[in-house]
């Protein structure tokens, strides 16, 4: 029989992650520890978000002795470059040109790590953006906020309702948790009974 769920840490500042996990009935904490994020330049991108994923749970191993750690990472790559968050409105308009009429892919790495267990999966969307005009990208970046997402855009807003035309894959790792593969992650190591979203208190 499989041992029931510790206590869980989410590693990330994400509000978009924390909704999702909220949302599907699970309880959690946050805590986040700040750290610079950099990577070895000869990685594959889902090597990438892999290796942040694991970084950013590494200040954890105390806590990971007695709760279950959960870290992501999300990277948006575009054909050969990675495109994270942009630096200021310029970079916005850059991006978002760069991403117009063409696929990308959006791959989150997951850490999970608990006592002296430690596993690393990764999932992968592939978006396809109409062609957008300059107008459009001023204005969208004028509206919403995008200077926090990796690839200047969300899903959930104006960009996910009119610039994306499809997606494959999973829709809610493009916000930024797969939480359907997160899920089937953890039941493989632990027993993770069901409660009622917004039953619990996050803080």
């Amino acid at each position: 029989m499989k041992p029931l769920i510790p206590p869980i840490i989410l590693a990330s500042k994400s509000p978009r992650r924390h909704q999702l996990l909220r949302d599907a009935g699970i309880p959690f904490r946050v805590m986040v520890k700040d750290l610079l994020e950099v990577y070895p330049e000869e990685l594959s991108p889902p090597e990438i978000a892999v290796y942040l994923a694991e970084l950013k749970a590494s200040p954890f191993v105390e806590e990971a002795q007695t709760s279950l750690i959960i870290a992501a990472d999300t990277i948006v790559w575009d054909t050969t470059q990675l495109l994270g968050k942009p630096a200021d409105r310029k970079d916005a308009i850059r991006i978002l040109t760069q991403l117009s009429g063409r696929m990308h892919q959006v791959i989150t790495g997951i850490h999970l790590h608990h006592q002296e267990w430690h596993h690393s999966f990764t999932e992968t969307t592939n978006v396809y953006f109409k062609p957008l005009s300059i107008d459009q990208i001023e204005w969208y970046i004028d509206h919403f906020s995008v200077m926090d997402k990796a690839g200047a855009y969300g899903i959930q807003d104006w960009a996910g309702l009119t610039a994306v035309e499809r997606i494959e894959g999973d829709f809610y790792n493009v916000m930024g948790l797969p939480v359907c593969r997160l899920v089937k992650e953890i039941e493989t190591k632990f027993y993770l009974p069901f409660q009622s979203p917004n039953s619990y208190d996050t803080t």
